[in-house]
C-alpha cells in the first residue's frame, strides 16, 4: 500500500536502501534498523526492537480507534497501541486519554513511534471502506495532511504534486444515472404506483413537515393529474431529464450513465425487491437525446447490469452503449453500486478504464476515505473514480432524511474539504430527481451555484481520471548538482490541460510541532524544456545526499 499511497500524496520517495542518505524514514518493520534521519516515523502498533531503547512503554491495544491528531478526528481501523505515562517523549497523538503517538527530539533528529500502520489503514480504506457513521470524514486525506505537517515541521523541504489542477482548488464531477428516462415508460407498475404515494401522501407529509412549500404541494397534484395525458403525448414527461440537466448546467460538462439492456435486472442480486433493478427504457428510444448529449460535450458511461461480477457481462454491456453511441465508452458504474472484491479486476478484464461506484447509497461522504482517484485493490490500470453526493442518500425518508438547509449544511462540509485537500468532488444527481414529487432540481441550481464560485475545475469523469493519471505518470529524478541534490519531476506522456501545479514547501527553519511553512506553486504542462529545473530549490546538500522521503 506504500505505493499506492504516494500516488495520492504525491511527493519524492523510493523504498529504504541502506546505502542511502535519508531525511525522513517510514519504518513499519518490527526490527527498525539504525537510521540517522532528520525524521524517523515507526508505524505498528505491534512491539518493535527500538520501543525499550527509546524508552516508549507500551500500554494496551485497542481493536480499532479515534484518535485526536492536530483538532483532528482520525478514525482508525486496524489495532491501536497505547503507551505508558511513564514513556519518553511528548504525545502526538491521543486516543481517549492515553499517548497513541509520541515524539522525541535528540539533537538534530527526531523520532516519532505512532500506534498504528498508516499502510495497513490506506489498505483497508481503499478495499473495505469506512462504515457509514464515519462517512463525513475524508479520512485517507487527513493521514496525508498530518504527515506532511509533521514533515514540514521538521524543517524539511518538500517537493509535490496537489491533488488539483493549477487554477482551481479541486475538480467537480457532474453525473447523472438514468435509471428512469420518463414516466412515460412505466405504467401500472411499481414505479407509477410509488409515484401516486409520494405526489399524494408522501407529499402531504413533506408540506406538514415543512419540507415542501404549499406551490409544490400543488405541482405535485397536477403533475398526477396530467398523468393520463403524458401517457396519451398530449402533455411534457416531467421525469424526462436531459432537457433538465443541460438548461440547469448551461454548459457544463456532465457525464451520463446509461443502462444498456431493458428488462434485465441482472444476477446475483439479493433483496425482496431486486427485480426492481429492471429499466423500462431501451436506449434505442434515447437516440435523439444521445446525439444532443454528445453536441453538447457531454460523455456517456455504462451503467452496469452484471459487469460488476462477469466480464463476458461487461464487454456486452459496453458494446452495446458504443453501439447506440457511436462513440467509445470505457466508463461505468454499477446500478445500485454493487461491487465485491473481484469487481476492479473484473472491470478491467471487459476493457473498462475507470469505475465510478465506490461511494454510499444510505449517506454522503467518503467510503474510501478520500476524494482523489485511486487504483482499487485487485487492479491493475483501472482507477476508481469515488462518489460523493448523491441526492436519494440526502432526501430519502429512509435514509439521510435531510431537509434542504441541512442537506446545505453537510454539502458545504464536502465542498470545504475538497478546497481544503484537492480531489474530485463526484456528484450523483439521478434523472428524475429534478421533477414533481422530489423537486430536488432547485437544490442542485443551488449546488452548482457554489461550486462555480469555488474556483472548481468542472470535467466530465473521463477527463478528471485522465488527469489523475498523468499525475500518476510523473516520477521523480535525482539530480546532483554543484551544491547538491535537486529532485525534479519528470513525465513523459501528452501534453497536461490543465497543468500542474508543483507546489514547493518552504518549511520552518527552527523545528516546531506547530507548521509555519509557506509554499510556492509553479505550473507546469509536464514538458521538460518549460525549464522547471531553475524554479526548484536544492533539497539536500552534497554532503547529505539522498532522496527527500522514504
Amino acid at each position: 500500500m506504500a505505493e499506492e499511497f504516494f500516488e495520492l500524496f504525491k511527493t519524492p520517495w523510493e523504498l529504504y536502501r541502506p546505502e542511502q542518505t535519508y531525511e525522513v524514514v517510514i519504518a513499519t518493520t518490527d526490527d527498525v534498523p539504525e537510521i540517522v534521519t532528520k525524521l524517523l516515523l515507526i508505524c505498528g502498533s505491534t512491539r518493535k526492537n527500538i520501543d525499550v531503547r527509546m524508552g516508549f512503554a507500551l500500554s494496551q491495544r485497542y481493536a480499532g480507534a479515534t484518535l485526536n491528531a492536530e483538532q483532528t478526528a482520525l478514525p482508525i481501523y486496524g489495532e491501536v497501541l497505547t503507551f505508558s505515562d511513564n514513556s519518553k517523549g511528548t504525545a502526538c497523538l491521543k486516543a481517549n486519554s492515553e499517548a497513541a503517538g509520541l515524539r522525541i527530539c535528540s539533537g538534530d533528529s527526531t523520532v516519532m513511534r505512532l500506534g498504528y500502520d498508516l499502510f495497513d489503514e490506506v489498505g483497508f480504506l481503499l478495499s473495505a471502506g469506512q462504515p457509514v457513521k464515519y462517512a463525513h470524514i475524508p479520512t485517507l486525506d487527513f493521514h496525508i495532511g498530518i504527515l506532511r505537517n509533521w514533515i514540514l515541521a521538521e524543517g524539511v523541504p518538500l517537493l509535490e504534486i496537489p491533488p488539483a489542477p493549477a487554477g482551481h482548488s479541486f475538480a467537480v464531477c457532474l453525473t447523472h444515472d438514468i435509471d428512469f428516462a420518463g414516466i412515460r415508460n412505466h405504467k401500472f407498475d411499481h414505479s407509477m404506483w410509488g409515484f401516486v404515494y409520494r405526489a399524494t401522501l408522501g407529499s402531504l407529509r413533506n408540506f406538514f413537515l415543512g419540507r415542501i412549500s404549499v406551490g409544490r404541494l400543488l405541482k405535485s397534484w397536477r403533475a398526477l393529474a396530467s398523468l393520463p395525458f403524458v401517457y396519451l403525448g398530449w402533455a411534457k414527461d416531467f421525469w424526462e431529464p436531459f432537457e433538465w440537466y443541460m438548461e440547469a448546467e448551461k454548459g457544463l460538462p456532465a457525464t451520463y450513465f446509461l443502462i444498456p439492456f431493458k428488462g434485465r435486472a441482472g444476477k446475483k442480486v439479493d433483496g425482496p425487491h431486486a427485480s426492481w433493478r429492471a429499466v423500462a427504457y431501451d436506449l434505442g428510444e434515447l437516440s435523439h437525446s444521445i446525439a444532443r448529449l454528445k453536441a453538447a460535450g457531454c460523455e456517456l458511461g455504462v451503467h452496469g447490469i452484471d459487469a460488476w461480477h462477469s466480464a463476458a457481462d461487461g464487454r456486452e454491456e459496453r458494446a452495446r452503449i458504443e453501439q447506440v453511441a457511436g462513440t467509445s465508452c470505457t466508463g461505468i458504474r454499477m446500478h445500485w453500486l454493487l461491487h465485491d472484491g473481484n469487481t476492479f479486476s473484473v472491470l478491467e478484464e471487459s476493457g473498462y478504464t475507470y469505475d465510478s461506484t465506490v461511494g454510499y447509497n444510505e449517506a454522503i461522504g467518503y467510503r474510501a476515505g478520500t476524494g482523489q482517484v485511486f487504483r482499487p485493490l485487485g487492479a491493475e490500470r483501472l482507477l476508481e473514480l469515488p462518489v460523493h453526493i448523491q441526492d436519494g442518500a440526502l432526501f430519502y425518508p429512509n435514509r439521510m432524511d435531510l431537509s434542504e438547509a441541512e442537506a446545505q449544511t453537510c454539502c458545504h462540509a464536502l465542498m470545504q474539504n475538497a478546497k481544503d485537500s484537492g480531489g474530485v468532488l463526484t456528484m450523483i444527481w439521478h434523472d428524475r430527481s429534478h421533477g414533481p414529487e422530489r423537486f430536488w432540481g432547485d437544490f442542485y441550481r443551488m449546488l452548482l451555484g457554489k461550486l462555480r464560485s469555488a474556483s472548481a475545475w468542472f470535467a466530465t469523469a473521463s477527463q478528471a481520471v485522465s488527469w489523475f493519471e498523468k499525475r500518476r505518470q510523473v516520477r521523480f529524478e535525482r539530480v546532483l548538482t554543484a551544491n547538491g541534490v535537486q529532485v525534479q519531476p519528470r513525465y513523459d506522456g501528452p501534453e497536461v490541460w490543465p497543468p500542474f501545479k508543483i507546489r514547493v514547501y518552504t518549511p520552518a527553519t527552527v523545528r516546531s510541532a506547530q507548521l509555519t511553512s509557506s509554499f510556492a506553486d509553479i505550473l507546469w504542462k509536464g514538458d521538460p524544456r518549460e525549464g522547471l529545473a531553475s524554479h526548484l530549490p536544492v533539497v539536500l546538500s552534497t554532503a547529505n545526499a539522498g532522496q527527500a522521503l522514504s
